[in-house]
């Protein structure tokens, strides 16, 4: 069984654009499914691609459906990690934060803002999201703030990765959309950046 699993979470991982593409194709028959589940499997494997693979959803079923289509799958993942997590809250919430003690104070902030810590940080794709979903799922946020904050967070996040994968060889052939890419996500890196030290210091 174990064999079995670190061979398709190594296959998954490693695939590339091209790839998933071709994988989507090859279970078009299933129609939206494939294109929802694997941005729903990373939601329970954070070291897959998630950029991967919503640049290929948007590439293989258009911008708005692939947006769609990946936008499902992660907040339907994040909505199962959060459970799981608060399922198991009064027996793993203190092992987590001693295991994990920088948890602690992200633990803490979560739960005395609520919705808006867990909102902005979900706008980032360089955040953990795994482990935001597992910290609110052991924290006392509601369901319903989680959700919306999720739902909300995540479409901002997800709608660039789309954008991009919408058109990818137009960012070959037209350098200057490069350029913008790299200055939107650099944006978004020093926004967490900063986001960050705010919270550290808030603490």
């Amino acid at each position: 069984m174990w064999e079995w699993f670190h061979h398709v979470s190594t296959t998954l991982k490693n695939l590339d654009m091209d790839q998933v593409q071709a994988l989507l194709m090859k279970y078009s028959a299933l129609g939206p499914l494939p294109g929802i589940l694997l941005p729903f499997i990373e939601a329970f494997m954070p070291f897959l691609p998630l950029v991967v693979f919503v640049m290929a959803n948007a590439a293989a079923y258009g911008l708005w459906l692939g947006f769609l289509y990946s936008w499902i799958g992660c907040c339907v993942g994040a909505f199962c990690v959060f459970w799981m997590a608060r399922l198991f809250r009064t027996r793993f919430s203190a092992w987590i934060q001693r295991k994990l003690p920088s948890s602690s104070k992200l633990f803490h902030w979560i739960e005395r803002k609520g919705f808006t810590p867990i909102f902005l940080l979900l706008c980032f794709p360089f955040t953990p999201s795994f482990l935001i979903n597992i910290i609110a799922g052991l924290s006392t946020v509601s369901f319903a703030t989680f959700m919306i904050a999720v739902l909300c967070g995540k479409s901002i996040m997800i709608f660039m990765m789309a954008f991009i994968g919408h058109d990818w060889q137009g960012f070959i052939h037209e350098p200057w959309r490069i350029v913008l890419a790299v200055g939107v996500f650099g944006l978004l890196w020093i926004g967490g950046k900063k986001l960050e030290a705010r919270y550290h210091h808030s603490t």
